[in-house]
C-alpha cells in the first residue's frame, strides 16, 4: 500500500536514523561499533623536545590512563600502547580508536603508519580488516602526541595567541569491532539525504532520493545485518542511474594544504607533513585510484631528511602517478612582497628539487592560499616551465566578486597562463553533495568550460583526505541529478581545459586580493630582514662571481649560497613574510635572517679579498685609502662615510663605475656644497644645487623645490613628511586586515618632544633632526639628510613603538595632478588609480609596492623611495607610506619595540623613467661597500655594464650546473621596446639565452660582437644570459 509521505517528517526520520546524538540506542549510527576492549597496558613519557622514534622508545615510560590531561602547549607525550585482541573477534574488522585534543601519530614496527587528529576526522587506525587466527593477537603500538591541535593552541579563538598552559586530554584509547556493513549503509543514506534536501522540492530527483532513503529505513532492521543488503540494493539503484552527456565533470584530487608555519612553529610543520602524508600513503594502499596533489619542495625535503622510510614510499607512489608534486616552488610564498629575483629562486630551487627527486618538473603553479598575485608572475611561471596556475584565494574578496573561475591571466609583459579557481571556492572539500552542487552552480564560466577542480582533504594545519570522503565521491561518480565526479589529476584537468579554452576571457594585470592588506606592513622586522637579506645574497653572488671570473682558484660558495637562499625562501612563506604568524615563528624567522646576515658578511669578505687582493695587501710605505665597491650595473656618484685610521668617519664624494670598484683618496669638493640655514622662525632650509627644502620645527616639509626649474612640489598650506596615526581595529583577521574605515580615524602626529635642530651644517652632507611623541606611549626620532649631488632627501627614522591597534603612516601631499600612480613591482612597475570612482578602485585603498612609488604629470613628478617598507597608497595628490601596525593576534607582541628605517622623497623633471627614479631607489637599497685599502692609485674597474638606462642588470650568479659559466639576469624596466648592449672585460667563450631554470633556449645563441652582446627587450621582459668564460 502506498503510504502518505510528508516531506518534512520523511526527511527528519532519515536524519534521526543517522544521528549520533538522538536515538543511538535503536538507530543505525549506534551500530557502527560492536564490542570494545581497553588496551592491555598504557604508559607514557613526556618531553619538551620533538625527538626521533629511536630516542623516544628508549625512555622510561610511566603509567597513564584514559581521561588524563597532558601538556602544557608544544610539549610531546609518547605513549606505549600494548594491545591484546580477544580471540572471539575472529573474522571481524578491528580498529584501534584514539581520541584526544592533540595531534597524534601511530608508530608500528618503528615506522609511522597513521596520523590521528579528531579535528581531521581521523580517530582510528585499522589493525585488521578481518581477524585471522594466523595474525598476531598481541601487539605494541607507540603514539606520539603533540600537545597542540590541528590549528595550534589559540587561547579562546583560533587566531588568538597560543595559550601556553593548554593541556590536551586523552578521551579514548581502545580496541573496537568496526561494522563495515553499517558504515557503507550510513554513507549511502547520507548521500541520499543530502540529495533529497539540496536538490529542492521542485526537483523530481530530490523526491526519488527521499523516498528511496525512507524505504531503506523500512527494510533495515538494525539488529539483523542480513536485512542490510536489500537496503543497499535500493541505494545502488539510485546511484546507478546515469547522467546525460552534457553534465558538468568535477575533477576530484586529494589535497592537504599545510602552512609551512602559521599558528605553530616550523618544527611542528615537519611532523604535520609526516602525519598527513603517511595517512595518504595508507589510504592509497586500499584505494589505488586515489590521487594526491602536494606542493612545497621544502616540505618534501623535511620529510626526506626526518622520515626516510615514508619518503621512499612517497617516491614510489609518485612514480605511479598517485602522489603528485605540484607548484614548482620551494614554498607557497607570498605573491606580492618577495623581489623578482626571490620569485625566480622559488621556482629555480623548487623545480630543480622536483626534477632531482621525482624525475620531472611541475607543470602547474599552485598557490591556493596566498594574499594576492603579482602581475609579473605569469612571465616567471612561463620562464620556469609552467603554463598553468591554480588558486582560489580571490574568492575571499571583501568588495568585488571576481568575474571568472577559468580564464587566461596576462602579466605586465604580455605572458599568459591558463588559470583555474576551483568554483567551490575552497581547497578543503570533504566530498559532500552540497560542495559538488556549489561547484557547478557557482562556476562563473558556464557555457565556456564544463570541467572544474575539486580539492578534497582537511587543510591549513594538515590532515588531508579521509576514507569517508572517497566513499562519498564513489557514490557520486555518475549519478543523475549530480555532476559527474571523477578522481583526476591536475594534468588531466588542465589538459581538458586547454582543449575547451577557445571561449575563455583574459584578465590583464595583478590579481589583487581585496582583503588582508595589513600584511604589507605587519611585523616590520620580518619585512626589513627580507629586504636586507635579498640585498646581501645579491651582493655576495655578484662579488663571488667576479672573484671566480678573476681567479680560477677561487671556489664559488655554491652550496652555502643554496642553503642561505633556502632559508630566505622559507621565510617568504605566505604566513611568515606577511607577518600573520605567532611569536614563536617570528623568533625563528628573525633567527634565520641573523644567520643569513652573518654568513653573508663572511662570504662577501672572502670574495672581496680575492677580487681586490692587489689593493688590500699592506704595501711598504702604503698610504691609507678606501676601496669602494658598487654591485649595481650603472655608474654612481655618492657621498660615502669611510672609517679613518683614528676610528673617526670621514665623508668623501666618490664616483664608482658600473658593477666595479674605485679607490678614494682626497675628498674632492662637490661642485655645489650642501648649505643648511636656520631661519628666525625656527624653520630650517637645506639645499645642494639640485633640490632646496624648507622644514618647519616639527620636521615637516613646507617647500620642496627642484632648483633647475624652480618647480615647487608641495601645495600651498600643506605639509609633507606629515605623520598620521589611525585606529586599526579590523573585523576579525587582526594581523591580516586593515579595513577601509580606518581612514575615517586619521589623527596627525603633532606632539613635539625635541624641535628641529641642525646636526650637520653642510659641505658634503647636511642634516637636521627632531623628535615627536606618537600616540600615547611611542616616540619617533628622525634625521633628515641631504647629500651633495643627491636628487633626493632622505629620512632616517627611529621609532620606539608601544601602541595597540594603531597604524602609523607618513604622508606627502604633492603638487601633481594624475589619475594614476605608479608602483614598483617585481622586474617592473604598474599603475593604480588615485581616485575611488568604482568599487574596484576604492577596494585598493591600501596597496603594496617595492622600492618606490611615483605620482607624475607630464614633465614633472614626485617619487617616494624606501629601504624596507611595502604598504603604500596614493589618493588624489597624497602619497603615503605605511610604516607600522600594532595587531594583537596571533602575536600579542607584534611590532612592539625599536624600529629603524629610511625613506626618501625625490622630485623630478620629466618622467620617472627619464629622471632615473628606478636607479635611485636601487641606490638607496644597495649601499656602496667601503673597504680600507693600502694602495694610493689604481684605475677604476668595471665588470659589467649595460648601454641602456631602460635595462636593469638584476643578478649575476654562477650557473647551477656549469661552474665555468655565469648567469646574468636583466629586465626592461621602463615599459619600452629597446635594444641594449651587455659589456664585460672578461673573455667570453660562448653566450646564449636561457630560461629561469637555466636551460638554454632554442635559437638562443648570441653572437659575440665588438660592442658586447646585443640583447632585444620588449616592455618588462626578463632575459637570462648564460656566459661561458674562456679560461
Amino acid at each position: 500500500m502506498a503510504a502518505i509521505k510528508h516531506r518534512r517528517t520523511a526527511l527528519e526520520r532519515v536524519e534521526k536514523f543517522l544521528s549520533d546524538t538522538y536515538f543511538t540506542d535503536c538507530n543505525l549510527r549506534g551500530r557502527l561499533f560492536g564490542d570494545r576492549c581497553p588496551p592491555a597496558s598504557l604508559s607514557c613519557f613526556q618531553t619538551r623536545r620533538r625527538i626521533p622514534y629511536q630516542e623516544a622508545v628508549a625512555q622510561q615510560f610511566g603509567p597513564a590512563q584514559v581521561g588524563e590531561s597532558f601538556g602544557p602547549t608544544w610539549e610531546t607525550c609518547w605513549f606505549k600502547v600494548e594491545l591484546s585482541i580477544p580471540s572471539a573477534w575472529a573474522g571481524r574488522e578491528v580498529h584501534f580508536v584514539w581520541e584526544s585534543d592533540g595531534e597524534g601519530m601511530v608508530w608500528r614496527d618503528a615506522q609511522p603508519v597513521q596520523g590521528l587528529t579528531k579535528e581531521g576526522e581521523k580517530t582510528s587506525y585499522i589493525l585488521t580488516r578481518s581477524l585471522k587466527e594466523s595474525e598476531p593477537h598481541s601487539l605494541t603500538l607507540y603514539v606520539e602526541l603533540a600537545c597542540n591541535g590541528l590549528f595550534g593552541a589559540g587561547k579562546g579563538s583560533m587566531i588568538a595567541p597560543p595559550d601556553p598552559d593548554r593541556r590536551v586530554t586523552l578521551s579514548k584509547a581502545e580496541l573496537v569491532v568496526f561494522n563495515r556493513d553499517v558504515y557503507e549503509l550510513l554513507v549511502d543514506l547520507e548521500i541520499l539525504l543530502d540529495m533529497a534536501q539540496l536538490l529542492g522540492e521542485e526537483n523530481q530527483r530530490s523526491f526519488q532520493a527521499l523516498y528511496t532513503a525512507n524505504q531503506m529505513v523500512n527494510v533495515c532492521d538494525v539488529t539483523d545485518p542480513s536485512t542490510f543488503p536489500a537496503a543497499r540494493d535500493l541505494a545502488a539503484a539510485i546511484f546507478s542511474q546515469r547522467n546525460g552527456e552534457s553534465q558538468h565533470t568535477i575533477h576530484a584530487m586529494g589535497h592537504c594544504h599545510i602552512d609551512s608555519a602559521w599558528l605553530w612553529p616550523y618544527e611542528e610543520t615537519i611532523r604535520k607533513c609526516a602525519r598527513s602524508w603517511v595517512t595518504v600513503v595508507h589510504l592509497m594502499e586500499h584505494n589505488p585510484e586515489l590521487t594526491f596533489a602536494c606542493s612545497q619542495a621544502q616540505q618534501f625535503q623535511w620529510v626526506r631528511s626526518c622520515y626516510p622510510g615514508l619518503y621512499a614510499r612517497i617516491q614510489h607512489l609518485a612514480a605511479k602517478g598517485q602522489f603528485i608534486p605540484v607548484g614548482g616552488t620551494w614554498v607557497e610564498m607570498d605573491g606580492n612582497l618577495p623581489s623578482g629575483e626571490s620569485m625566480v629562486r622559488q621556482f629555480l630551487q623548487g623545480q630543480r628539487f622536483f626534477q632531482e627527486q621525482f624525475g620531472r618538473i611541475c607543470t602547474e603553479f599552485w598557490l591556493p592560499d596566498t594574499f594576492g598575485y603579482s602581475a609579473q608572475l605569469p612571465q616567471l611561471m612561463r620562464g620556469s616551465g609552467i603554463r598553468r596556475f591554480l588558486t582560489q584565494k580571490l574568492s575571499w574578496n571583501l568588495v568585488n566578486s571576481f568575474p571568472h573561475h577559468t580564464f587566461f591571466w596576462e602579466g605586465i609583459d604580455g605572458s599568459q597562463v591558463l588559470t583555474h579557481f576551483p568554483p567551490g571556492d575552497s581547497y578543503g572539500m570533504q566530498g559532500r553533495v552540497a560542495e559538488v552542487l556549489k561547484t557547478v552552480k557557482n562556476n562563473k564560466d558556464k557555457g565556456r568550460v564544463n570541467h572544474s577542480a575539486f580539492l578534497f582533504g582537511f587543510g591549513d594545519g594538515g590532515g588531508g583526505p579521509t576514507q569517508k570522503m572517497l566513499d562519498r565521491m564513489k557514490r557520486m561518480r555518475d549519478t543523475d541529478g549530480l555532476p559527474r565526479v571523477q578522481i583526476s589529476t591536475p594534468d588531466q584537468l588542465f589538459s581538458v581545459l586547454e582543449k575547451e579554452s577557445s571561449q575563455l576571457c583574459t584578465w590583464v594585470g595583478e590579481l589583487f586580493l581585496e582583503l588582508h592588506n595589513g600584511t604589507y606592513t605587519t611585523q616590520a622586522q620580518i619585512k626589513k630582514g627580507n629586504r636586507e637579506c635579498e640585498r646581501i645574497l645579491h651582493d655576495v653572488e655578484v662579488l663571488s662571481s667576479l672573484a671566480a671570473a678573476q681567479d680560477s682558484a677561487f671556489q664559488y660558495p655554491a652550496s652555502q649560497l643554496q642553503q642561505l637562499w633556502r632559508l630566505l625562501l622559507l621565510n617568504q612563506f605566505h604566513d611568515v613574510l606577511p607577518g600573520s604568524c605567532i611569536q614563536l615563528v617570528v623568533e625563528d624567522a628573525l633567527q634565520y635572517y641573523t644567520e643569513i646576515r652573518r654568513a653573508g658578511a663572511q662570504l662577501q669578505e672572502e670574495a672581496v679579498q680575492v677580487l681586490c687582493r692587489h689593493l688590500l695587501q699592506p704595501q711598504p710605505c702604503s698610504t691609507h685609502s678606501s676601496l669602494v665597491l658598487n654591485t649595481l650595473a650603472w655608474e654612481r656618484t655618492e657621498v660615502i662615510a669611510s672609517p679613518g685610521p683614528d676610528g673617526t668617519e670621514t665623508l668623501a664624494l666618490v664616483t664608482v663605475p658600473s658593477m666595479g670598484y674605485a679607490l678614494v683618496q682626497e675628498p674632492f669638493e662637490p661642485p655645489q656644497p650642501v648649505a643648511v640655514r636656520k631661519q628666525e622662525d625656527g624653520s630650517i632650509t637645506m639645499e645642494n644645487g639640485v633640490i632646496a627644502v624648507c622644514l618647519d620645527t616639527m620636521g615637516r616639509l613646507t617647500s620642496l623645490q627642484l632648483l633647475d626649474s624652480g618647480r615647487e612640489s608641495i601645495p600651498d598650506g600643506c605639509y609633507a613628511n606629515q605623520f598620521a596615526l589611525f585606529d586599526d581595529v579590523p573585523l576579525y583577521w587582526d594581523a591580516w586586515d586593515v579595513m577601509d574605515y580606518h581612514l575615517q580615524t586619521r589623527k596627525p602626529v603633532t606632539t613635539l618632544l625635541q624641535p628641529l635642530e641642525i646636526t650637520l651644517a653642510g659641505g658634503l652632507r647636511g642634516s637636521v633632526s627632531f623628535s615627536l611623541q606618537v600616540g600615547k606611549n611611542s616616540t619617533l626620532t628622525q634625521e633628515i639628510i641631504l647629500d651633495a649631488t643627491c636628487p633626493y632627501l632622505r629620512f632616517l627614522t627611529q621609532v620606539e613603538w608601544k601602541e595597540a591597534h594603531k597604524f602609523l603612516k607618513v604622508e606627502f601631499p604633492v603638487q601633481v595632478r594624475s589619475t594614476n600612480a605608479t608602483y614598483e613591482i617585481q622586474f617592473g612597475h604598474l599603475q593604480r588609480p588615485t581616485h575611488w570612482n568604482t568599487s574596484w578602485d576604492w577596494a585598493r585603498f591600501e596597496v603594496w609596492a617595492h622600492k618606490w612609488l611615483d605620482l607624475s604629470e607630464h614633465g614633472f613628478g614626485v617619487a617616494l623611495l624606501n629601504d624596507c617598507k611595502y604598504g603604500a597608497s596614493a589618493h588624489r595628490n597624497v602619497l603615503s607610506l605605511s610604516l607600522l601596525r600594532a595587531p594583537k593576534s596571533p602575536d600579542a607582541t607584534a611590532d612592539i619595540g625599536h624600529h629603524q628605517f629610511t625613506y626618501a622623497v625625490m622630485p623630478h623633471q620629466g618622467s620617472f623613467q627619464e629622471a632615473g627614479v628606478i636607479q635611485q631607489a636601487y641606490n638607496l637599497n644597495f649601499p656602496l661597500h667601503v673597504v680600507p685599502a693600502s694602495r694610493a692609485q689604481c684605475p677604476a674597474w668595471s665588470a659589467f655594464s649595460v648601454s641602456s638606462p631602460a635595462v636593469v642588470l638584476e643578478a649575476v650568479k654562477q650557473a647551477e650546473d656549469r661552474p665555468e659559466a655565469v648567469v646574468v639576469r636583466l629586465y626592461e624596466a621602463h615599459g619600452s621596446t629597446v635594444t641594449a648592449w651587455l659589456q664585460t672585460p672578461f673573455p667570453v667563450k660562448e653566450a646564449m639565452l636561457c630560461d629561469l631554470l637555466e636551460r638554454p633556449l632554442a635559437q638562443g645563441h648570441l653572437p659575440l660582437e665588438q660592442q658586447g652582446l646585443r640583447l632585444s627587450f620588449t616592455p618588462f621582459r626578463v632575459l637570462s644570459v648564460l656566459l661561458v668564460w674562456s679560461h
